[in-house]
């Protein structure tokens, strides 16, 4: 599920329509429906607050004035690389028995080239 500060593309007529940050989330007065502030990556920024339910927060698609629209989460590649080095940390310390592998990566010091 999104949560604030989430990055998201939004898909309109079910092509990719513009990317926005989640803002806020915050309670409808109408129960399971929340406010969703969106802040929308264009030129000007634009803020958007659109009411929604749990499902389509999660990315369900739904219609706006007969458009259909859906939202999906962003992961940034970089997050990507962490959790996928995260993982395979993970998995070779379990590894009952084993010593932890080292990937044979060198170190280079970046003030040790300066001095050459």
């Amino acid at each position: 599920m999104a949560v604030e500060q989430d990055l998201l593309l939004v898909h309109v007529d079910n092509k990719p329509g513009f990317y926005a940050r989640l803002e806020e989330i915050v309670p409808d007065v109408k129960p399971g429906w929340w406010q969703v502030k969106l802040l929308v990556l264009t030129f000007p920024l634009q803020l958007f607050t659109w009411i929604l339910d749990d499902h389509q927060i999660e990315g369900e698609p739904f219609t706006m004035g007969g458009t259909p629209l859906r939202l999906e989460k962003l992961i940034s590649p970089v997050e990507e690389g962490q959790q996928a080095a995260r993982d395979a940390a993970g998995q070779q310390a379990t590894i009952p028995g084993q010593k932890a592998a080292t990937s044979g990566a060198k170190v280079v010091s970046l003030a040790e080239r300066r001095k050459k």
